[in-house]
This record gives structure tokens, C-alpha cells and sequence, in this order.
């Protein structure tokens, strides 16, 4: 006869098992979410015929919800969305351990990294609460730029939001030459638009009171600050920041 201690168990081990199932399932329908949003997106462009191709574009997301997960990124290239926003650090592969209290760099414009491994690791002073380090090679060393937490066994995993794990010349490649150009040499140019700065300069603030038609953003730019105005989405002014 089943003692009330085994009973226990069974119970607690059924529980946990439709939990997992439960998160999984949530997981599924929050993709399948996700990439009907999407479609609804490109429909609704089509429908209202926005000439602006930029409006066509959905750049595949992999929707990492755990460890495992995350792994995706190591079966293509991904490449920076925001420059100079995402502060990465030294690691030790030998030994799995991010150096948390040297700052390497910041990753670059549209900068191309190849991840090797995604890991967890603790950062001193933070309890119990780990950092998911997505882990590649610069210059022959090893480096781990933060792309979420886990606490308490859930995780919170942003890489979507860093990272393009499509080439974006291909899904951009609409823009003009003279525009690729440009965001290659890290230049903006009168007449680009926010995200075609955002490739070449990185992440830009917009000062209070800016509007969607008229607006001053300032970019940082790695140490060589800019100020662009913009008009109509457009960037009318570019000059130099303090």
C-alpha cells in the first residue's frame, strides 16, 4: 500500500508537470500571437499602400523563453539593432565566468556577431538572480553581452529586442546605395530617416517636446555625439553634439 508520503510526491511531481506543460502551452500561443500581429502588420500596410517599403518588413524573431531556447542564437549571425546601447564584458570560457566588473566596449552599429554559447551566470552581489549572457568571439578573446535574467526558475529574455538574426542588407534592401553607404562609413546623411541613423550612428535620444513630425534627436555615437533634426521623418539638420 502507497504510504501517504509517496502519495505526496506523485502529487507535487503532477503538479510541477502541468505547470511546465501549462507555460509551455502559454509560450505556443504567444508566438503563434506574435507572428499573426505580424501579418496583420504587412496587411494592413498592403491594404493602405504605404509607400514607405520599410512598413513590409518583419524581421524573424526567436522568441527564447529559457536557457535552451536562447541557444537559437547560436545557429546564425545576429546583428545589433542599437549601437552603442549594450554594454558587453570579458569571459573566461575555461572557466564560465564573466568578468561583471570590467567593461569591454559597447557593441557597434549593425555590428555582425557570431554567439558561440548562451549561459547563466551570477554577477556579485545578486543573490540568487542570474544573468543570461549571450557568449562571442572579438580579436580572438571571449566576450558576454547580458540578454536577460532568471529568477526563481523564470526568465526574462530580451535578445529579440537586441539583436536581427537576419542579414539586415537583405531586409532593408530597398534602401538606396548612396544610403548603405552611409550607414557603413557611420555617417547620417540629410534625407535618411530614424532607423537608417539608428544603423549608422546607433541609439539616439529625442529631446522632450519632439513630435512624430518635427523632432531633435541626440546621439551619443560612441564618444563623437551628433544632434539631428528631423522633418517629416526625414533628417533636415545634422551637426556636431557637446
Amino acid at each position: 500500500m502507497m504510504s501517504e508520503e509517496a502519495k505526496k510526491r506523485i502529487q507535487i511531481a503532477l503538479a510541477l508537470a502541468v505547470v511546465v506543460a501549462g507555460l509551455r502551452a502559454g509560450y505556443i500561443l504567444y508566438e503563434r500571437h506574435e507572428d499573426y500581429v505580424a501579418a496583420q502588420k504587412q496587411e494592413k500596410a498592403k491594404s493602405a499602400g504605404y509607400s514607405n517599403a520599410d512598413y513590409y518588413v518583419t524581421p524573424k524573431k526567436l522568441y527564447p523563453f529559457d536557457l535552451k531556447s536562447a541557444k537559437q542564437l547560436t545557429e546564425q549571425p545576429a546583428w545589433v539593432k542599437e549601437g552603442y546601447r549594450y554594454t558587453y564584458y570579458p569571459y573566461d570560457a575555461t572557466r564560465k565566468r564573466t568578468d561583471f566588473g570590467r567593461e569591454a566596449g559597447l557593441l557597434l552599429p549593425i555590428e555582425r556577431l557570431e554567439i558561440n554559447d548562451v549561459v547563466a551566470d551570477i554577477p556579485a552581489g545578486a543573490g540568487n538572480r542570474r544573468q543570461v549572457m549571450a557568449v562571442f568571439k572579438q580579436d580572438g578573446k571571449s566576450f558576454g553581452v547580458p540578454i536577460g535574467f532568471e529568477s526563481d526558475g523564470q526568465y526574462k529574455i530580451y535578445s529579440d529586442e537586441m539583436f536581427f538574426v537576419e542579414d539586415p542588407h537583405d531586409l532593408y534592401k530597398h534602401w538606396p546605395a548612396d544610403v548603405w553607404q552611409a550607414i557603413e562609413h557611420h555617417e547620417v546623411k540629410p534625407g535618411m530617416d530614424e532607423l537608417q541613423a539608428d544603423f549608422a550612428v546607433g541609439m539616439g535620444v529625442p529631446d522632450a517636446g519632439s513630435s512624430e513630425d518635427e523632432k531633435t534627436v541626440r546621439y551619443p555615437n560612441g564618444g563623437k555625439p551628433l544632434v539631428v533634426s528631423y522633418r517629416g521623418g526625414k533628417a533636415t539638420e545634422i551637426k556636431a553634439g557637446s
